[in-house]
């Protein structure tokens, strides 16, 4: 089972404390971004290379299970 907190982080002191990719400054928002501009997660990735290609399969499962969760309005 995939824990959110291995994957982003949430910090006042880095970006005003946006969601970032944990160990980096690079916000989650960006990959969505991306994504919907067409951009692909290889592309995403050459942007950030800070940012690991685990991370970002993690965050997109996570995501996915939340909006298709049946319980999405708790």
């Amino acid at each position: 089972m995939l824990n959110i907190k291995d994957y982003i982080s949430i910090n006042k002191e880095i970006l005003g404390g946006q969601v970032v990719f944990k160990g980096t400054r690079v916000p989650v928002e960006s990959l969505f971004w991306h994504l919907e501009k067409g951009i692909s997660v290889d592309d995403f990735l050459e942007d950030f290379d800070s940012v690991s290609k685990d991370q970002v399969i993690a965050v997109l499962e996570i995501a996915g299970k939340v909006v298709s969760s049946k319980d999405i309005e708790k």
